[in-house]
């Protein structure tokens, strides 16, 4: 069952895990389930997808309960009237603060389409060092960035930052394979550490400002620590109940 975070009489927002498609695609066939059949499944009738997240990224995803829903919060994202955050580790010491202004490209199947402007804020939260080697280096380093898209382009936030060379760990597509591999044999870690943490906008009907948090998963709280991030993660209200119950901190 999906972790449900929010819901009212329109919306439903839900906690998607990493490696999960919001819908069907062609692109991965062999795949049986996804978080659109999912919660009509388990809230027994249809959902409509009110925005995407890659397979590969965790966190909050919003659903529109009737058609009738879907166009005011479409329009939300499209006009940028809802404020997303992200969190992610990323290859090497980032600077402090930046903002990655550079348009992106469509994917091969889009060829013909013209490369669409893009805007990403981001600040460094946490970096570690850490003595393994990786490539040509002895040691590898890391930061924890957390991310604010303006736009919402297609992989916006993976190909930002591999456009700056920062590139997100466990990103097949776009990222650095010696690290994702570094990760995968040495961290246990095979994920994408890529996580939608928070969704806020004015609701549609209500208008009252409606916040949705998702906590980073269990395996990205667990890096944290290991890195010595413990601070950052209670400063960003990152972790969850459970997880400090169970005495990791």
């Amino acid at each position: 069952m999906l972790e449900i975070l929010y819901e009212d009489e329109s919306y439903v927002a839900v906690n998607k895990p990493n490696g999960l498609l919001v819908h069907r695609t062609r692109i991965a066939e062999e795949k049986k389930e996804f978080a659109l059949q999912m919660l009509r499944d388990q809230l027994g009738y249809q959902v409509y997808a009110a925005h995407r997240l890659d397979r590969g990224t965790s966190g909050v995803l919003l659903f529109a309960k009737n058609p009738k829903s879907v166009a005011p919060i479409v329009n939300a994202f499209e006009e940028k009237q809802v404020n997303k955050v992200y969190y992610a580790i990323v290859r090497g010491y980032t600077p402090e603060k930046d903002t990655i202004d550079s348009p992106i490209r469509p994917d091969k199947d889009h060829k013909h389409k013209a490369p669409q402007d893009a805007v990403t804020h981001y600040e460094r939260l946490a970096t570690v060092e850490l003595s393994i080697p990786v490539g040509r280096y002895s040691t590898a380093r890391y930061s924890l960035v957390k991310v604010q898209p303006e736009t919402g382009r297609m992989h916006q936030i993976r190909k930002h930052f591999a456009h700056i060379r920062h590139y997100i760990v466990g990103d097949k597509r776009h990222g650095d394979w010696r690290h994702n591999q570094m990760f995968r044999e040495q961290l246990e870690s095979p994920y994408m550490l890529l996580h939608s943490a928070t969704l806020a906008f004015a609701h549609p009907v209500h208008d009252n400002i409606i916040e949705l948090k998702a906590p980073l998963p269990k395996h990205f709280q667990h890096l944290c620590l290991q890195f010595g991030w413990e601070d950052v993660l209670q400063n960003e209200n990152l972790v969850t109940g459970s997880f400090l119950e169970s005495g990791m901190m």
